[in-house]
This record gives C-alpha cells, sequence and structure tokens, in this order.
C-alpha cells in the first residue's frame, strides 16, 4: 500500500486551510500530537479544536481515524476538508454504496488521510478489521466527554475505543470543550488505561459570548422582543419541550422572522431538511430541544436564547457555545423561573443514578442556578465553576449594569419558618399567602392562619416575594420534593440562616423585564457593507450551484476581512485568512470579480499555486527575465522559452548551483546554458530577502 505524502504543519496550516498563523494554545497541541503523543485538550467550543487533529493527520504518514459522534458533523467535516484539497471520508450508516465504496478504494491506494467514523461501527468486527490493515498511524476522538457514563452525551460506544487504542498500538489524541475534573479523569481511565496523558487545558472563557439571564415574566414575549433586535441573524431558540419549540417558531415565523422547529420527535429527513436549511440560509431561527446543536457546524450562529433553563452547567456552557465560533460577538440570552427548578429537580430525583450520582447532579444544577441568581459578574461565576480565575468581563448583563442588591435575611428566615410550621408539606404559592396574611378555605382548614408566621410578611408585595422564593431554590435553600407534589423541603445550607449564624443576599428583581440589551455592534463598517453583501451574493450563489453551506465556500469571517482590506490581485487575496491554495484555485477569481469588477485579469494554474507566497514574485522575476532573453543577450539567437511548470518549481525549490536548476526545472542543456547564470542570481536575491 502507498502511502500519502506528509507535509510540515505550518505549510498545512497556510497552503490548505488558509491560515497564516495558529490560534492561542493550538500549535503546542498540534505538535504534541505529530510528535505520537497521547493527547487530552479541552478547548472551547470556537477554539480550533478540529485543525488539531487535521493538520497532524496531514503532517503524520498512514491514516488518521477520527471518532465522531454524529453522522451530520462527520459529513460536513468531510465535505470542508475536501473543499479545501484534502483526501478525507466517512464511513457511517448514511453512506451510499457508491460512498463507501469510493472510501474503501481510497483507503487501499493510501491516498485517505482522514476516515471518520462514528463509536457504534466499532461494533462491527469488520470496521476494526479494515483498521487494523489501513496503516493507522492515529485515532483522534473528537466530543470525548461523550465517554463519560454519567455525561450528559454519554455513548456507550465510546468505551470501545480505548481498546481499539490499544489493539492498533498508535497514539490517540482526544478533544473536547466541556469536562469538569470528574469527567477529564473519567476519559483518562477510559481512553488513556488511567495513563495520564500529555493534557492541555486551554480554557473554558469565550470572551466574544455576552451573557444574560432574566427571570421569566411573559418568556414568550422575551424571547420576541430578543430575537427582534437581532432580525436577519442566525440563532437558535432551545426549549424543554418538542411542543414548546413547535408553538414559539409559529410565534417567531407570525413575527415575520424566519423559523422552523427541531426535535426528536420529528420524521429523519425533516430533521434533515431543518440542518440544511440553517446551514445554508442567513438569518434563519430554530427552535429546538437539546436534540439539535451537536452535529451542527455552522460558525457564524449569533445568538443563543434559552426560553427554559438548561440541564446543568455543562449542557448551558455547551450550548451556548454554538454562538460566535467565528470569533466575532455573539449573544445570549436564558430565560428562568420557578417551574424550571421544580421540574429539574424532579428529573434528577425520578432519575435511576445511584444516590451519590443523584447528589452530584443537584451540585451541577446549583452551579447553573448560581449562575442564574448570580450578583456579580457572570463570566467570572461560569470560569470559577471549571477551576479558573478572571476579573470582571465587561461582557455580561451584571457588568452592564450592576443589580440592586438588598440583605434578605430576614424575609428568607420568614420563609423558612413558614416551611417549617407547614411541615415542609406546601409548595411557594400556599406559603407566600400565609406570609401575606391572605386567608382562604384551604389555609383555614388546616390553621394556618394561625401560625406565628401568618402575615409577618404583609411589607413585602406577592411578585417580591415569588422572586425571594424562587433566588431561594437558586441559592438551594429549599427544594420541590417530587414525591410529594413539589412541597418544599429545607436543605442544610438552609440551617444557618434559618439561626440567624449567616447573613444572605439577593437581587432585587425589576418591576418589569429588563430591556433587551442593544444588538451587538455590527461587524463591519457602513463603508464596507455594501461590497459584504455583494461578496455574501456571491458566496450564495456557488453554494448553492454546489449543495455545499455557505460557510464552507468561505467563512463570514473570511468575507469581511475579503470586504475590509479589498484584495485587488489572487496574490493579495491569497493572504486573506480562510483562503488556502485549493479554495484559491475554485473561487478565488470568482470573488476577485466583485472586489475589482469584471476586468480582473486570469492568472496561470501555475503560477496561482504560488498567490501570496514569496515564491510568487520569484515565479514572476523568472518569467519577466526569461522574456528578455528569449533571444539571448543580443535579441538574434534562436527563441528559446521555459514553461509556466518549470519555473514554479525552480521557484519552489529555489536551486543553489547550475546542476541542482537543471533538475528542478527540468530544463535542456541550451537552456540552462542560456538562462541559467541570471536564474540563479535572482534565486540568490530573494534567498537573501
Amino acid at each position: 500500500m502507498e502511502v500519502a505524502p506528509a507535509i510540515d504543519c505550518h505549510a498545512a496550516l497556510t497552503q490548505v486551510f488558509g491560515f497564516h498563523e495558529f490560534r492561542p494554545g493550538q500549535e503546542e497541541i498540534v505538535r504534541a500530537v505529530i510528535a505520537g503523543q497521547n493527547t487530552l485538550a479541552i478547548m472551547p467550543t470556537g477554539g480550533g479544536k478540529s485543525l488539531c487533529f487535521q493538520i497532524p493527520a496531514l503532517c503524520r504518514a498512514g491514516l488518521t481515524v477520527v471518532i465522531s459522534p454524529l453522522i451530520a458533523l462527520m459529513r460536513d467535516q468531510v465535505r470542508a476538508l475536501r473543499e479545501a484539497g484534502v483526501e478525507a471520508g466517512a464511513l457511517t450508516s448514511g453512506n451510499t454504496e457508491d460512498e463507501t465504496q469510493e472510501v474503501f478504494e481510497a483507503i487501499e491506494a493510501g491516498r485517505l488521510k482522514l476516515l471518520y467514523m462514528a463509536p457504534e461501527r466499532l461494533a462491527s468486527g469488520g470496521a476494526v478489521h479494515l483498521l487494523r490493515r489501513a496503516n493507522v498511524s492515529l485515532i483522534a476522538v473528537d466530543e470525548a466527554h461523550c465517554v463519560s457514563q454519567w455525561g450528559h452525551d454519554f455513548r456507550p460506544d465510546y468505551l470501545r475505543i480505548g481498546e481499539l487504542r490499544r489493539d492498533l498500538g498508535v497514539p490517540l489524541a482526544a478533544f473536547t470543550a466541556t469536562a469538569d475534573e470528574e469527567t477529564r479523569a473519567e476519559m483518562v481511565t477510559r481512553l488513556f488505561d488511567g495513563v495520564a496523558p500529555e493534557t492541555f487545558l486551554r480554557g473554558f472563557d469565550r470572551p466574544n459570548i455576552h451573557l444574560a439571564f432574566e427571570p421569566k415574566n411573559q418568556p414568550r414575549n422575551q424571547i420576541l422582543s430578543f430575537a427582534a433586535a437581532r432580525k436577519g441573524q442566525s440563532g437558535i431558540v432551545y426549549c424543554a419541550t418538542r411542543k414548546k419549540t413547535e408553538s414559539l417558531s409559529q410565534a417567531l415565523n407570525d413575527a415575520s422572522h424566519s423559523a422552523c422547529f427541531y426535535h426528536g420527535g420529528m420524521d429523519a429527513e425533516d430533521r434533515r431538511l431543518v440542518e440544511t436549511r440553517f446551514q445554508q440560509e442567513d438569518g434563519l431561527i430554530v427552535v429546538a430541544t437539546v436534540a439539535f446543536g451537536m452535529g451542527i457546524d455552522k460558525p457564524d450562529i449569533r445568538w443563543v436564547a434559552h426560553a427554559d433553563l438548561s440541564k446543568s452547567i455543562e449542557a448551558y456552557y455547551q450550548e451556548i457555545g454554538r454562538a460566535g465560533r467565528d470569533g466575532a460577538a455573539a449573544e445570549t440570552l436564558t430565560l428562568f423561573g420557578p417551574d424550571d427548578i421544580r421540574i429539574r429537580r424532579a428529573q434528577i430525583d425520578e432519575g435511576l443514578a445511584p444516590a451519590d450520582r443523584k447528589d452530584a447532579d443537584h451540585g451541577r444544577l446549583n452551579a447553573l442556578l448560581g449562575l442564574a441568581e448570580a450578583t456579580s459578574c457572570r463570566r467570572q461565576k461560569l470560569l470559577a465553576y471549571f477551576g479558573e480565575m478572571a476579573q470582571p468581563c465587561g461582557n455580561c448583563d451584571i457588568c452592564d449594569n450592576a443589580p440592586d442588591l438588598f440583605d434578605a435575611t430576614e424575609p428568607v428566615r420568614m420563609a423558612l419558618s413558614a416551611c417549617l410550621r407547614c411541615e415542609q408539606s406546601y409548595g411557594s404559592q400556599h406559603l407566600i399567602e400565609i406570609l401575606l396574611g391572605n386567608s382562604n378555605d384551604r389555609i383555614r382548614a388546616r390553621g394556618h392562619d394561625q401560625l406565628p408566621t401568618f402575615g409577618v410578611g404583609k411589607s413585602l408585595g406577592r411578585p417580591q416575594w415569588q422572586a425571594i422564593f424562587r433566588q431561594m431554590m437558586g441559592h438551594d435553600l429549599i427544594r420541590p420534593d417530587a414525591e410529594r407534589h413539589g412541597a418544599l423541603f429545607l436543605t442544610e445550607a438552609a440551617r444557618p440562616v434559618l439561626r440567624g449564624e449567616q447573613s444572605i443576599t439577593f437581587r432585587r428583581d425589576p418591576l418589569r423585564t429588563t430591556k433587551t440589551r442593544p444588538v451587538a455592534q455590527a461587524l463591519i463598517s457602513d463603508e464596507d457593507a455594501p461590497l459584504l453583501s455583494a461578496l455574501k451574493a456571491k458566496r450564495r450563489a456557488l453554494a448553492q450551484a454546489a449543495g455545499l453551506p455557505a460557510y464552507m465556500i468561505f467563512p463570514d469571517r473570511t468575507l469581511i476581512e475579503m470586504a475590509e482590506t479589498r484584495p485587488d490581485t489572487l496574490d493579495a487575496m491569497a493572504r486573506v485568512n480562510g483562503i488556502g491554495a485549493k479554495k484559491l484555485a475554485s473561487y478565488g477569481e470568482a470573488f476577485l470579480s466583485v472586489v475589482v469588477g469584471a476586468g480582473a485579469p486570469p492568472m496561470h494554474p501555475a503560477r496561482r499555486a504560488l498567490a501570496g507566497r514569496d515564491a510568487g514574485s520569484l515565479f514572476d522575476a523568472l518569467q519577466e527575465e526569461q522574456l528578455r532573453l528569449a533571444r539571448g543577450e543580443a535579441g538574434t539567437e534562436r527563441p528559446l522559452s521555459c514553461s509556466s511548470a518549470s519555473l514554479r518549481k525552480i521557484a519552489q525549490a529555489r536551486p543553489q548551483d547550475m546542476a541542482a536548476l537543471e533538475r528542478a526545472g527540468g530544463l535542456t542543456p541550451a537552456k540552462t546554458e542560456r538562462f541559467g547564470p541570471r536564474f540563479l542570481e535572482l534565486v540568490a536575491q530573494f534567498t537573501a530577502r
């Protein structure tokens, strides 16, 4: 079997993917993986995880197997790699027979550099046998937190990956964006047999994402208001139920947005249609359950809203992380209320997990509730959960507007006392009536109008008491009991507050829902906006013709840089981030004509392959010199010329003597004699620069 050639990591970065420098933290990981070290990398979503195994795959001999959890994600990455000129394929249940045969042939020929597979395929003995004889040199595991048996994305077949690593005897590189200390330890045990790999913890901060939470107050109107301020931008709204995705999607459409719903109860073909629309249409809003998201590789999602509270802080972090993966400004809004807390507690309590796991899950929910009810910078609190210290971020709702805080110790003690005196058998609505001194048949029948706490809270209104009970649940002072229809009971954390040993501070809810923050600053100046629109129109036409998501032609950030820098040649175009050699060849002239008009001169393919590099300038100098010497110094000799392919090879090889020049360019003795001395002078000049 032949082996596809490997290249240098910087050459792969620039020539294949079109980036001129690594993002912070990427290069160390790439070099560790290339060196064959077992590697675990925890990087924030949008931090460039995929490149950290795609570039090593090109730099190492042999085949890299990528274990990835979702077919849609694998197919998107394979298509994007092929657009960049990389031999990649996937073996999935969604393949046609022709697609599978094409992958097998590429493996046999040694052409394939990356093979994507779902973990479930490892259960097939045929798949493992194929990998044993396919010259596999590296296993990469995407979304590696799926190996955690107690994680919210657990995939049982991920447990086979460690066995595959031992079977093939090759290094393994695991990547994820979400992993607390417990999950990291589980990954080390299950993927690396407990032997600590080279570990890179690249931080969890996504500074481009604005964080915001609001208590629910007419939640449908809150979501509609948030979306209206961001009309025309791609966004996701997460809901807790399938029914709500459908009704909220309809409400958004009625408000003149382009929106659709997505949930696990839909037919597979309908779900694929939504995924395709979201990838290809600008400004579409998808209202979805958490079934939507992991397989969506769309870099320009500008906002994520939660109509209901997430299950845990890890789930929340992963869900908001789908916004702003291109690094540009993005926004989030999470709505929450007492019903969310009750439902999430009940889901934990009614689950089949052992008691210690339920305690851990309550702890994770507590962390999210603490973030929701935070009284200081949300990003500080979020990062602290993942073990990172940070300064106030200036990019969350609390940093935007400091909350109105008050000492809630006395009203909390009143509420806790009422809960105890009612034998921890009632929900917040009943307890609030007691605190307000409102008598009704139910209260009188139970003698609760005779309690010492009856009417002690008249100085506060019903909305204030509702906010206090919600924050008490958020601070885990009280919990709803799933076995007693949501009756509230005190936790151990409440005891010192009740005894007066500990004070507590709450935030005062505004009388009306907080005014929606203005949309993030425009990504481009007014002056460049018309050109950006024209570039997007060209991208949309090319994407539709090729049946590709628009971002696979070029992502928004590349078009924005193009509009701002206005490249007037293919050399200048090649210096725009995100334009590698293959994409320059495929699309460069089409986009150049948009920037400079229809008169952009074509470039010979041999020269275009060197666009944006020093070798391109050397090619131009060699070509100019050969034209001058075509008939010799005197202009009277028999005409001679070198092909563009020969000049390209000389410009790339930069030979230092006549023999090397003749070999590099495939020159005849006559051409070497006429052009050689001057060509070597030019090579020396360019090498000395």
